[in-house]
């Protein structure tokens, strides 16, 4: 399985994904520039990416704990998620991301 990664410089990147994997520890392992800071709790904002929106259909709903954790960002859009809460299954190989400003170390 891929996903396609743009990162805050422009630069896009295909990465293996492997099912079961949340896409912020695949972004991570992968050396891009992703903060992620709490390791995958939805307890911060640090993984913040915008999805495709040809994705978006295809992912689970915002949770309740997500919702409020991209509130507290500065540029979420409505294409807007947490990579951490995003887990890899055989639906969302290819899935395009933009890493956010929020997620630069």
């Amino acid at each position: 399985m891929k996903i396609h990664v743009t990162d805050q410089e422009g630069v896009k990147h295909e990465l293996d994904a492997l099912e079961g994997w949340r896409v912020m520890e695949i972004i991570r392992d992968h050396g891009l520039p992703i903060k992620a800071e709490c390791g995958g709790s939805c307890c911060c904002a640090t993984c913040h990416v915008y999805v495709d929106e040809d994705w978006l259909d295809k992912l689970y709903p915002l949770s309740e704990d997500e919702d409020d954790m991209l509130d507290e960002t500065f540029d979420r859009e409505d294409n807007s998620r947490l990579s951490c809460q995003l887990i890899m299954t055989e639906d969302l190989d290819g899935l395009s991301v933009t890493l956010s400003e929020t997620a630069k170390p």
